[in-house]
């Protein structure tokens, strides 16, 4: 048969006709569930962004329509928040993905891409800065919220026109939904609600971790963790980490989701891993440690899954000072390793250092650090 001759976005329909499309017009792509936002209506189910070969511009029209209680629905969200400007927490959202069928999509933007709601230029997200020279710019992955541009009526309907640039071998697809936006604050409650996960699955985490190596000469035989979120720098209130993470430090909840939701990355701050919110669970063991131990910032688990605080490194050095000074043993202050304990026995007199002694002479040496080699045990 002749090649169909290449028609306007007018006489889709009659391609269909003519000729069955290489790609379906509806694939059965799914695309990613976001946190951010339920799903409540689909407007446009994912739809190929069909190429031709003829053009290296491709161009397509798309029409949807609100019902009476979605546009209900919409009018009734509008927020207003003092000093802020007025949005609706349903929304009309916009999506693009690659259109493939072997898994979930992410959102995926086609290059060069330009989409007119309504007759109106619809911002997108800006391009991210190219990771290497000669890289083709790329916007992040996110969705577009098009309801300032959308006529919320239920007799007239809503027309995209999408111009993107064709690439050989790469399909996209486009779809519509009604969804509702959520905060982290709402996320955070979600999160409390699946329940805190039982200690006993960081124990043995501990115990695996600690448990000898019969091929290595040097044996793990406890564990420095911090109290404090790798995040904000700040005490952990809900400590929390992905179920797929291999580490035992947690890092805060609220904090995590809060900066999610500015710029969703769902990236662990600790393995640089990605954490997904569905993945995230609030470890039982260190709520139970938080609540029992609110005067130091540092643990230290044991082989056999237990835990003891570290003494603040202030504490440290100030005893440390204290005992020098007054001819105290440190041994009655602190468990020392052994190389330590015999120094500190083997000491008849307290080292004095003076002060007054000019130490910028190049021929002596400064007098060496004291450091306190210990580590406290509750």
């Amino acid at each position: 048969l002749p090649p169909v001759p290449a028609l306007g976005p007018k006489h889709e329909v009659d391609i269909q006709h003519l000729s069955p499309p290489i790609h379906p017009v509806h694939p059965d792509v799914k695309m990613k569930r976001l946190p951010f936002y339920d799903v409540y209506d689909e407007l446009i189910k994912p739809t190929t962004l069909a190429s031709t070969s003829s053009q290296r511009f491709e161009e397509a029209h798309f029409t949807f329509a609100l019902t009476p209680q979605q546009v209900q629905q919409i009018l009734t969200s509008r927020d207003i928040l003092p000093g802020a400007k007025c949005d609706y927490t349903i929304q009309v959202q916009l999506r693009f993905c690659l259109c493939e069928t072997s898994c979930p999509q992410e959102d995926y933007f086609p290059p060069n891409l330009f989409v007119k709601v309504n007759g109106k230029l619809c911002p997108l997200p800006g391009y991210l800065p190219p990771t290497k020279n000669g890289a083709e710019p790329k916007r992040p992955s996110r969705p577009v919220n098009i309801t300032p541009l959308a006529r919320l009526s239920a007799t007239v309907p809503n027309t995209i026109v999408v111009n993107w640039s064709s690439e050989f071998g790469r399909n996209y697809s486009l779809s519509v939904y009604l969804v509702k936006q959520l905060t982290s604050v709402t996320l955070l409650q979600k999160l409390r609600a699946k329940g805190i996960r039982n200690p006993d699955h960081s124990r043995a985490l501990i115990k695996e971790k600690l448990t000898a190596d019969p091929d290595s000469e040097i044996a793990t035989t406890s564990l420095r963790v911090s109290l404090m979120c790798p995040l904000g720098k700040m005490r952990l209130t809900v400590p929390c980490r992905a179920v797929t993470c291999s580490h035992l430090q947690c890092f805060d909840a609220a904090l995590y989701l809060q900066m999610n939701e500015k710029k969703p990355t769902w990236t662990c701050p600790v393995c640089d891993k990605k954490a997904p919110y569905d993945t995230l669970i609030i470890d039982g063991l260190f709520m139970d440690i938080l609540n029992s131990c609110t005067d130091c910032d540092e643990i230290q688990f044991m082989e056999d899954g237990s835990w003891c605080p570290m003494k603040p490194k202030k504490e440290n050095q100030e005893l440390c000072q204290t005992s020098a000074f007054s001819g105290i043993e440190a041994s009655s202050l602190y468990t020392v390793s052994c190389e330590g304990k015999s120094a500190l026995e083997g000491r008849k007199k307290v080292e004095v250092i003076d002060l007054t002694l000019d130490s910028s002479s190049d021929e002596e040496e400064p007098p060496a650090k004291k450091q306190c080699p210990v580590s406290s045990v509750a």
